[in-house]
């Protein structure tokens, strides 16, 4: 028998949205863990609003929806408004009922300088990787560290000459004006952005020179999880300073039971940098040049250099992850100190989908 196609809508609804998420859904373990985070920020959360004054929207609700953001791929935060509200796993993952009106999403914007800063996203990447530890989940005596450039959220039309020696284009050009910098040469030295001054323009694997900033991370060789994150401007040595600034802040120095290693790709590989290590008591496993290699010949041969350079690719897979999966490839914030925020919430994001499939029964 054929069913009716009723158009009518029911005057009542009776739906738990806690029973329409599969058991098994992969959400629901990074759920749990974000919660255990999210608790722990409480006392950090109290400092950032004041006693009086009408209750805002809460930390952990526009967290968790940030961090949809990144698991779910979704470029703006007007549109990830728009799925909050029609989509009920959403809704359920950030702590909205069925009944409850999403908020506008002005209110990222009206947040940002109180949430969406390093200081709360380091804390919140902190407590991920402190979940890890409490696993054992994490090695403390093998690490790889890498870096990648990010294209900032400026174009090069923005670029202007430090001794104001070109003219802005005028307003009646309208928001998008014809500019012609064929033949010319634009460098760091001269030029700098209107859009975002602290981008630099910078290349990468022979690619064109576009405004960009750098991120660098340290990971664990025995997972592939994320333990530090830091990003700076990009200049030629950043990812050199910046792996030694996360192995101070990090890997404990060398003991009777054990001698940290760190891995790396062949940037890494110069004299300055690996004599920068020994006094860290960090052995430098970084992949050699062909010629004019400053990698000891000895420690070459040894088979934990080997294993060294075998596992440290897995860190690309975390920069591949935040690229493809995540929002950086393209980024959406200004500024260095809303760019490392940014990057902070996005691994502390591949670490939680990682944490998710390692503790799964």
């Amino acid at each position: 028998m054929r069913g009716i196609d009723h158009k009518q809508n029911a005057l009542f609804s009776y739906v738990n949205i806690e029973d329409r998420i599969a058991p098994d859904h992969p959400l629901r373990r990074i759920k749990t863990l974000a919660d255990m985070v999210l608790r722990t920020m409480s006392p950090h959360f109290d400092a950032l609003y004041a006693e009086g004054g009408r209750p805002s929207i809460a930390p952990e609700r526009l967290l968790r929806a940030s961090l949809l953001q990144c698991l779910f791929s979704i470029r703006s935060e007007r549109a990830l408004v728009e799925h909050i509200d029609f989509n009920m796993m959403f809704r359920w993952f950030v702590g909205l009922t069925l009944d409850e009106a999403v908020w506008d999403h002005s209110t990222f914007s009206a947040n940002r300088e109180r949430l969406l800063k390093e200081s709360v996203m380091r804390e919140f990447f902190g407590g991920v990787v402190a979940i890890a530890e409490w696993a054992d989940l994490v090695s403390d005596e093998h690490f790889s560290v890498d870096g990648s450039l990010l294209r900032a959220w400026a174009s090069h039309k923005s670029l202007m000459a430090r001794d104001g020696s070109d003219e802005p284009p005028g307003p009646d050009q309208g928001r998008n004006p014809e500019v012609d910098f064929r033949g010319q040469k634009r460098s760091n030295k001269t030029h700098v952005s209107r859009t975002d001054p602290q981008a630099l323009l910078a290349s990468k694997g022979g690619a064109g020179a576009y405004l960009s900033f750098t991120t660098h991370a340290l990971a664990e060789n025995r997972n592939g999880l994320i333990v530090d994150v830091h990003t700076t401007q990009a200049t030629g040595t950043a990812e050199r300073e910046a792996a030694l600034v996360m192995v101070k802040r990090t890997v404990k120095p060398a003991d009777a039971t054990r001698e940290p290693t760190l891995a790396a790709d062949r940037g890494y590989d110069t004299a300055e940098f690996i004599a920068a290590l020994e006094p860290l008591g960090v052995l430098a496993h970084v992949a050699a040049k062909t010629k004019g290699s400053a990698v000891p010949v000895a420690l070459k041969a040894t088979e934990g250099y080997a294993v060294s350079l075998r596992r440290r690719k897995m860190i690309e897979e975390a920069f591949g992850w935040a690229k493809d999966i995540g929002t950086l490839r393209r980024l959406m914030a200004r500024g260095l100190e809303t760019v490392r925020a940014h990057a902070l919430l996005n691994f502390a994001a591949y670490n939680l989908t990682r944490l998710g499939n390692l503790l799964a029964p």
